[in-house]
């Protein structure tokens, strides 16, 4: 019977994920370390801020993890939340875990804490970067409500692998902020549509920003977890001079474009208006399909 993660709070995903009964959770609720900034602004706070780190095993493996509460002000990141994802990361870097793995859902930075959690992302991309560079895996799942925005948004993409489903969004700023900045003419928050087909998982993974795409199902989320720790490679020069050739060529192929439908087509997509549509694995297949009519395309060249 699937469950969904869309649905699962932070700590029923964690368990979903993990081989079962393996989580040690570290400063859990018990523990009372929560935001010394929302009780001075007279707003509730949560005794794990928001946010659920400590060990287990994936697949026999000794791993850490963390995941983020959505329910707790839309996962938004302040700086005790922030603090205790930096310190797992840091105490990869002295266990030497098979993996780390954040399962992210977040807004962006809590207003109430801004310049605190600006800092701590900011923390949060050298600690992973650091632990990548001494060979520990870094993969993020993403799939929940309120998706993966702001800091995070940033944040994550250092990471070796991302996870997404569908319903999952990745991108730097929301929808609803970019109307509010811009106005509806610029990005209108209510169509569902133009949201899922500009930051949702489908279009993610066309453009190579997510690593694996599956239904919407903690089960499936694990396997495809499980497979990017396998897959992982240690931080070089030599990867990030790749990837910065891949978001120049990006730019230049896509960059005039103004709606995700028109890059599907770029890309070779026949019917664009067909993806949104289309179930993961058909979808999973065409992709795949068009990616080695390209490459193929490429080669006789």
């Amino acid at each position: 019977m699937r469950r969904s993660y869309y649905e699962a709070s932070a700590r029923q995903r964690i368990a979903g994920i993990l081989d079962p009964d393996s989580f040690e959770e570290f400063l859990p609720p018990s523990a009372r370390v929560v935001s010394p900034h929302l009780h001075t602004l007279d707003l509730p706070v949560a005794f794990d801020d928001g946010v659920a780190v400590g060990r287990g095993r994936l697949s026999g493996h000794a791993v850490l993890i963390a995941a983020q509460e959505g329910g707790f002000m839309g996962g938004a990141v302040g700086e005790v939340q922030g603090a205790k994802i930096v310190g797992l990361l840091q105490r990869a870097e002295r266990e030497r875990p098979a993996a780390v793995l954040l399962l992210v859902e977040s807004g962006g930075v809590r207003l109430q804490e801004a310049n605190a959690g600006l800092i701590a992302v900011s923390e949060v991309m050298r600690a992973i970067l650091s632990a990548r560079v001494l060979g520990i895996p870094v993969v993020a799942a993403i799939g929940g409500q309120y998706g993966c925005f702001g800091g995070m948004g940033i944040a994550i993409p250092c990471c070796n692998a991302v996870v997404m489903s569908e319903q999952g969004r990745l991108g730097l700023s929301g929808p609803e902020v970019i109307e509010s900045a811009r106005g509806v003419e610029e990005f209108d928050s209510r169509d569902r549509a133009l949201v899922w087909r500009t930051v949702g998982g489908k279009h993610r993974y066309l453009l190579g920003d997510c690593s694996a795409l599956v239904d919407d199902d903690t089960a499936t989320f694990r396997t495809a977890l499980i497979a990017a720790v396998a897959g992982a490679q240690a931080l070089t020069l030599e990867a990030v001079e790749r990837e910065h050739v891949l978001l120049t060529q990006r730019l230049a192929a896509f960059g005039k474009l103004d709606d995700g439908m028109e890059v599907w087509r770029a890309l070779g997509w026949s019917e664009p208006e067909s993806v949104p549509l289309a179930d993961t694995d058909v979808f999973l297949a065409t992709a795949h399909s068009l990616e080695l009519d390209r490459m193929q395309a490429a080669g006789a060249r």
